[in-house]
């Protein structure tokens, strides 16, 4: 019975090393493709329509929830407004009643919408902090991988430091250590709820740094560095963060998505002030479908005509999928994969193809 054991565990062993060697042979092993576009469902979308959209070639997407009592969590948590935990109730239920297969990887979204809070009143600071550990719950209890962290300043000039209400009489100095605590709170208050989340950011540190000639105080986002500053200095062992580089929208070479991989894990990490945890950062890439459908079209009919051509498309996907240490994510508009709308099925076959192994 020893020697059957002991072989069985040979067996096993090397198994698992036989499957780490074909992992390590093939640059797809473990890379994870998200959706987020126009067509974010709710949780209730996702429960009704899981069947569908597991037809699709993703692994996951990103969502949203709205308050029970009217109003979505996303656009107003960085506000006045305090949302509790009890009217997400439904969709959490919702969550957890649907029986995902394919699409595990799911990210709620949280904003930095309105952005009307000041940095330096406490109590309003503290109403962000509950909006976002009821975020974290919602994650948590239902069963999602975490947040897609979207810091882009849709409304008010969160991050700049020429727009905040006491820039005339605090200096950025002041600003600057204000904001780290508050990026240090953010981070305790989610990781509290949630200690093993994984936060997606649309942008990271690049978007942060001055023109020559200049410094951050200048910059639209420059605090944004601070912020993140703090969220590094508290970021506890079991919180994955990752840079998901918004900036790569319009790639199509794979040295584009080499040189964002190494601005992201080497130039970055000497922006940040704290390199050393920063050394855990995980590199990502969007890529957008329909990109600039404003100025040239979104031509369903004649597909040539579209800024990403099908074969573009995927050979763009598959090399930011190589290259990144886990994450890409497409970005639509106009073509929407739930329901299908304007979407050609050269795209969807494209997308599939950029998956398979070479």
């Amino acid at each position: 019975m020893k020697r059957a054991a002991i072989l069985i565990a040979i067996l096993g062993l090397t198994g698992i090393a036989a499957a780490a060697d074909a992992g390590k042979g093939n640059p797809l092993a473990g890379k994870k493709l998200i959706e987020w576009g126009w067509d974010e469902p709710g949780a209730r979308f996702l429960r009704d329509h899981v069947q569908t959209m597991e037809q699709m070639p993703f692994d996951g997407l990103v969502f949203h929830v709205d308050s029970g009592r009217g109003g979505p969590l996303a656009w107003e948590m960085w506000g006045p407004r305090k949302f509790e935990l009890a009217e997400f109730q439904h969709a959490i239920d919702d969550l957890r009643v649907t029986r995902f297969h394919k699409l595990t990887e799911l990210f709620l979204r949280v904003n930095v919408t309105p952005g009307s809070t000041d940095w330096f009143d406490d109590a309003a600071f503290r109403t962000v902090i509950a909006n976002f550990e009821v975020a974290a719950e919602v994650a948590r209890q239902g069963a999602v991988r975490g947040f897609m962290f979207d810091v882009e300043q849709y409304n008010e000039q969160l991050f700049n430091y020429q727009k905040q209400k006491h820039h005339a009489v605090k200096s950025f100095a002041e600003y600057q250590a204000k904001v780290r605590e508050r990026g240090r709170q953010w981070i305790a208050a989610v990781a509290g709820r949630y200690p093993n989340i994984t936060i997606l950011l649309t942008f990271g540190y690049s978007i942060t740094r001055p023109q020559s000639g200049s410094d951050r105080s200048t910059v639209g986002y420059g605090l944004l560095a601070d912020f993140l500053d703090g969220v590094w200095d508290a970021c506890p062992a079991g919180v994955t963060i990752v840079d998901a580089w918004e900036s790569s929208y319009t790639y199509k070479r794979p040295e584009q998505f080499r040189r964002a991989y190494e601005a992201i894990k080497k130039t970055s990490a000497a922006w940040s002030a704290v390199p050393e945890k920063y050394a855990r950062v995980q590199a990502g890439f969007g890529i957008w479908l329909d990109c600039n459908w404003r100025s040239v079209g979104w031509h369903v009919d004649d597909v040539a005509k579209n800024f990403f051509k099908p074969d573009e498309f995927e050979r763009s996907v598959r090399a930011g999928l190589e290259i990144s240490d886990k994450y890409v994510w497409i970005y639509t508009e106009e073509p929407r994969w739930w329901p299908r709308q304007k979407l050609p099925q050269a795209y969807i076959d494209a997308l599939a193809k950029a998956r398979r192994q070479p």
